[in-house]
């Protein structure tokens, strides 16, 4: 999702400089603490989010990429950089997921990039979210074949 969704904003929204490769890192590991608090692979909990920060960053990665495992369910902080956002939006959207409050954040940061107003970034975002939101139930088929007991 986050490969598919940064190449979209790459190609639509070029003004828009983004750190693709953190945005990639950052979807792979954002749930990397769950390897500490497995109960969350299945379950709801956020103990996995600080205990992944301090996972990789006991194993020398760098704050600026650790953050994602923190900062992938705290999209609504003002501080929330775009980067952050798209991590956000597509470990969402990797669900079948649309949340509109962080698509209407992410819309913003589109909309401001590229000089426009926020329903001429958004008629396009949707687009795209919703085509790949449309291909969640494949993913999900095949996670749920991987039982995790």
């Amino acid at each position: 999702m986050a490969y598919e969704l940064t190449t979209w904003v790459a190609n639509h929204f070029t003004t828009l400089e983004i750190d693709r490769e953190a945005v990639l890192f950052g979807a792979a590991t954002h749930d990397i603490g769950k390897v500490l608090h497995p109960a969350e692979l299945t379950g709801p909990g956020s103990a996995h989010e600080p205990a992944g920060r301090a996972l990789l960053l006991a194993h020398g990665f760098p704050p600026r990429l650790a953050r994602f495992a923190y900062t992938h369910a705290r999209w609504t902080d003002p501080a929330a950089t775009v980067e952050d956002l798209l991590v956000s939006t597509a470990d969402e959207v990797w669900k079948g997921k649309r949340v509109p409050d962080l698509e209407d954040l992410l819309t913003a940061q589109l909309a401001r990039a590229a000089g426009t107003e926020p329903w001429e970034a958004f008629l396009p975002l949707d687009d795209t979210l919703t085509a790949l939101a449309d291909t969640a139930e494949s993913r999900l088929s095949f996670q749920s074949a991987y039982p995790v007991t």
